[in-house]
């Protein structure tokens, strides 16, 4: 018979792969909190009119929909219900869906709770968010997001806090070469405007989003197709290739970018990010310019970020933007946020794959009763309760099975010590402590056990 296994894009997790999770969680959390980010929870899922046409085509082609409750065909006329249109049957029987991400749902709560908010508004949020994307390294179809958001505020001084977030995170992590990449969606329009190629914008981001998966060649090739010249293409490529050197071609930005009013804004903008950190040192990361940087999400409007690990091959490890007009979707007007947004998974794979994550054997049981017997139930489980009241993790074998076999299960769950209490035990009131490392025992009274286990 097949073992049932879970759903594809989503996993189990074990007692180590929570410990190190909670490592992660517990350094970003520590981080939110002393920037003054609080958490908030928004549900699991959204009405899919919160979260349709927030995302772009294939954002939306991603998001998890959910049937109508009852008989989600009630109302319908069978005549016009076309089942090789899927997305449109898809809206016709479905009026909730997972959510794709915690920005546009906390867009929405903002919307909702105006009036009684204190802006500008900071929030932290870590929950589960849910995409139909293909599952591969570092990408699944569930997956823990970690934001930090602050709406109510156009001040860059917000895109030099993140940028420090960013860095305080990855260096409590001891996460070495990190490169915090920059660009702005500014930039991007500009570079359309100049281009004569406004109506193509979309198509543009999308593509770029893809060059840290496909090779540039093809990207081009698929630029062309979608009917960008030759012209047009090269220039974006040249662009993008001078951009990893900004400090020397800053003047040819300049240059190329004084026909756009909005490209010159964007560029203001990162000019004046990288002029703070040209005075001001990062602690563990090093920040670039990268004009290929899209992120392909409608909402953003301005800087852009995004965190890859040097000479790793899975994908950014976090990111994030600044969004203007997003909350004007739910009737509030001029509202700009900004947030950042952590891969809980794909830091994982990086701290795993270079042994970055600290022993957790002090987490695991210290101490094990053995079992004699009945006769000794009622004084292994108060000894057990005792040891815990005193802050010593400890457990006992439920089942009276062979002392070899008990031993053997304390070995593999790799338990320090083990206490052998029966009838001489019981007795005398001195308790034989077994250390199953070295084989090594020790006769101690209930207090000397105690001390003994609190401080060694």
């Amino acid at each position: 018979m097949q073992k049932p296994l879970p759903a594809k894009g989503t996993r189990d997790f074990g007692p180590i792969q929570i410990y190190k999770r909670n490592y992660i969680l517990d350094i970003i959390k520590e981080n939110f909190t002393k920037y003054g980010y609080f958490p908030l929870e928004t549900p699991s899922f959204e009405k899919t009119s919160t979260l349709l046409g927030k995302y772009g085509d294939e954002g939306e082609r991603l998001i998890f929909k959910i049937l109508k409750s009852g008989n989600f065909l009630n109302g319908l006329n069978p005549d016009k219900l076309n089942f090789e249109d899927v997305s449109n049957l898809a809206n016709n029987i479905c009026d909730k869906a997972l959510k794709y991400d915690l920005t546009v749902p906390f867009a929405r709560y903002v919307s909702q709770n105006f009036n009684e908010l204190i802006f500008p508004f900071k929030r932290s949020q870590i929950q589960n968010v849910w995409r139909a994307d293909k599952p591969q390294k570092g990408r699944f179809r569930e997956f823990l997001q970690c934001d930090a958001d602050v709406i109510g505020s156009k001040s860059m001084m917000q895109e030099i806090e993140f940028i420090y977030l960013f860095d305080n995170v990855f260096n409590d992590l001891h996460l070495n070469g990190c490169i915090i990449k920059l660009n702005n969606r500014k930039l991007l329009l500009g570079l359309c405007e100049i281009l004569d190629c406004q109506d193509k914008f979309s198509i543009l981001v999308n593509q770029l989003d893809k060059l840290d998966k496909v090779e540039s060649k093809k990207i081009k090739d698929n630029l062309k197709i979608k009917g960008f010249s030759s012209n047009q293409i090269d220039s974006i490529f040249d662009l993008i290739a001078k951009s990893y050197n900004i400090n020397s071609n800053m003047d040819y930005f300049k240059n190329f970018f004084e026909k756009s009013i909005i490209g010159s804004q964007g560029l203001h903008e990162l000019e004046f990010i990288f002029n703070y950190f040209s005075k001001q040192k990062l602690l563990i990361s090093s920040l670039v310019f990268d004009m290929s940087l899209a992120r392909g999400i409608d909402y953003y409007t301005g800087v852009i970020f995004e965190v890859v690990q040097k000479n790793k091959s899975y994908g950014s490890i976090a990111g994030g933007g600044r969004y203007d007009n997003l909350t004007e979707i739910f009737g509030v007007n001029d509202t700009s946020g900004i947030g950042i947004s952590f891969g809980l998974d794909r830091i994982f794979l990086t701290l795993d794959e270079l042994k970055l994550f600290p022993e957790f054997k002090s987490k695991m049981v210290k101490v094990l009763f053995t079992n004699f017997g009945t006769d000794f139930t009622e004084d292994i489980i108060k000894f057990t309760t005792a040891f815990r009241n005193a802050g010593i993790i400890s457990d006992f074998c439920p089942d009276f099975i062979p002392l070899k076999k008990q031993l053997k299960y304390a070995n593999q769950k790799e338990i320090t010590f083990v206490i052998l209490y029966g009838e001489e035990e019981k007795k005398s009131k001195i308790f034989t402590l077994k250390h199953m490392k070295s084989g090594d025992q020790e006769k101690l009274s209930f207090d000397q056990l105690i001390s003994k286990l609190k401080n060694g």
